[in-house]
């Protein structure tokens, strides 16, 4: 876990160097975490839900996040996401709103069009550093491991344009 975070903050500094994004009129922090733990007791389920581990990881994720204040609240619509992003969006009392991992592209130009300028996503794996390489418009994020939890990405952009990303363990 140790060398995973050390990578991502080696990615991070070439990211800050080098990926400028169109510019926006709009300050944005932009927080993304992959969803915790899930339940793995039932074989082959596709929608399981948060582990014990996984609802504790929860509550850990929104008092590290509060202090971002997201004002929007994205998830995937599985239940370990929406689960992963319930205590959150309970705390700062907004909706969760479901986006199709799928079309990630489409869910970054919304938050980019869009006037509201702290957001939190939660997705997968697969789909988070996706996202983050999105935002950036540089492939420098790699798919999390399938035993990799508690990261989060917090990308902020100053006029459209990447001035920061942090990555944090939670």
């Amino acid at each position: 876990m140790r060398n995973s975070i050390l990578l991502l903050f080696a990615l991070t500094v070439c990211l800050f160097a080098f990926g400028p994004v169109a510019a926006q009129s709009t300050n944005k922090t932009i927080v993304l975490v992959r969803h915790a733990e899930k339940d793995t007791s039932v074989a082959n389920n596709p929608d399981s839900e948060l582990s014990a581990e996984g609802r504790e990881r929860a509550i850990k994720l929104m008092n590290f996040v509060k202090r971002y204040k997201p004002h929007e609240i994205f998830s995937t619509n599985y239940k370990r996401t929406r689960q992963t992003a319930e205590p959150i969006a309970a705390k700062r009392k907004k909706e969760i709103q479901t986006y199709d991992p799928a079309k990630q592209a489409d869910l970054v130009a919304k938050i980019m069009a869009s006037k509201t300028d702290h957001n939190l996503i939660v997705g997968h794996s697969n789909t988070i550093p996706v996202l983050a390489n999105l935002i950036a418009k540089k492939e420098v994020f790699r798919n999390l491991l399938e035993t990799e939890y508690g990261v989060v990405w917090v990308i902020r952009l100053k006029k459209g344009v990447l001035t920061k990303v942090e990555v944090f363990p939670f």
